[in-house]
């Protein structure tokens, strides 16, 4: 064979032993087949072949695989990031006619998802009140084909009583899927939402921000969608097979590397942020702490039925909490604090090394009526993997500077 040939279809094979403590990564858009015949007899849905490489490849099933086994559930399927596993949970499942519900605290896009695009293809969407199962019961209707839940809620962190919302949802044969980003498969386990009663109470589907705790690192894009029956993700699959959505091997061989090391991080994180929110609560500047883990916040006791145990004695939460700030702030007051910051910076996200601050305006993103929140500016404050003192410290100087 002449040289350019003989480069392209060399005769050497490496040995096939080689073990490593991180999985190989295997990049291709096309997929060698043996013969005519495995064309037809490979199955990439069952994980037991590969045919393409947008439908899977060793490294991207190997992910997957961990994923699920993180979440609790059977199958997982990887998707460009956290709003995309919201998309493809709606297009799978819903259908012209039917009607989604939405919890008020939603993740902001979810809502526009369906205040748009759902919208225009005749899918409905109403909005229950987070803390109110009784308001998602009287809301439920025979067009109701899926329940979005979040626990708790990414900006007014709101815990839901996760246990009554689930369980009135599969009284009725309500499909319901959570937002699992700030859960992350280790605050609570969202199949199994009573552990000592394996399989009796949970979510059908999660969807879940890679991008956040999994990949740690605050440079990666990337979602997941997990669930425990087999129906639901054979049509998921299809869904994604037909809007041809992939992800990078670079992007997955990154989340893999920083699974190992997620716990420890997450841990960390958590602790962080509870002796930092416990700090802000006790400045003269700060009206309301909104963090589950904190006594008196919105839905504590509904945070400490699912994410405390005798493993877990303290319970876990993420590194993320906001602060109500007094309303008696102007709203360049409250910006300048925001902007004099300095290691806290400026951006959204969370569950990365950098510490970010973000500002909201409540009745700019709530539909419904909060009695449960104090009227001010909020303030979300997600906490990286800095020193305690000097982030305390990073507040101290703002708040001394213009929140007085």
């Amino acid at each position: 064979m002449k040289r350019p040939t003989d480069l392209i279809h060399h005769p050497y094979q490496p040995p096939a032993d080689f073990q490593a403590p991180q999985p190989g990564v295997f990049k291709a858009s096309t997929v060698i087949f043996p013969d005519v015949a495995s064309i037809a007899q490979r199955d990439w849905m069952q994980k037991t072949g590969y045919t393409y490489g947008l439908h899977g490849t060793p490294t991207t099933f190997t992910l997957e695989e961990r994923l699920a086994s993180l979440e609790g559930g059977t199958h997982a399927l990887l998707v460009p990031s956290g709003l995309a596993a919201i998309a493809h949970v709606n297009l799978a499942l819903l259908n012209q006619g039917d009607e989604v519900l939405l919890p008020d605290n939603v993740y902001g896009p979810n809502k526009a998802l369906a205040a748009h695009e759902l919208n225009r293809w005749g899918i409905t969407t109403q909005h229950y009140d987070p803390m109110s199962c009784d308001d998602l019961v009287q809301r439920l209707s025979p067009r109701t084909r899926l329940v979005w839940l979040e626990a708790p809620g990414s900006v007014s962190m709101e815990f839901p009583d996760l246990l009554a919302m689930v369980g009135a949802c599969r009284e009725r044969g309500v499909l319901c899927a959570l937002d699992n980003t700030w859960g992350a498969g280790l605050a609570f386990n969202a199949f199994d939402l009573l552990p000592d009663q394996p399989g009796a109470l949970g979510v059908d589907i999660t969807a879940h921000a890679l991008t956040k705790y999994p990949s740690g690192g605050g440079d990666v894009l990337m979602g997941s969608i997990v669930t425990r029956r087999d129906d639901l993700a054979q049509a998921l699959k299809l869904t994604h097979m037909r809007l041809g959505t992939g992800v990078g091997a670079n992007d997955v061989e990154l989340v893999l590397r920083a699974l190992s090391s997620m716990d420890l991080r997450y841990r960390s994180q958590d602790q962080a942020a509870r002796e930092l929110a416990r700090w802000c609560a006790e400045q003269a500047a700060v009206a309301q702490v909104l963090h589950p883990a904190l006594p008196g916040a919105p839905g504590h006791d509904h945070w400490k039925r699912v994410c405390v145990s005798a493993q877990a004695p303290e319970g876990l939460a993420a590194g993320i909490f906001s602060i109500v700030l007094n309303e008696r702030f102007t709203t360049q007051q409250v910006h300048a604090f925001c902007d004099d910051l300095q290691l806290f910076k400026l951006g959204y996200s969370w569950g990365g090394p950098i510490s970010l601050v973000m500002t909201y305006q409540m009745a700019a993103i709530r539909r419904l009526a909060t009695p449960h929140l104090q009227s001010g500016h909020v303030v979300r404050l997600c906490i990286g993997l800095e020193s305690v003192e000097d982030l305390r410290a990073d507040l101290q100087q703002s708040m001394a500077r213009h929140l007085r």
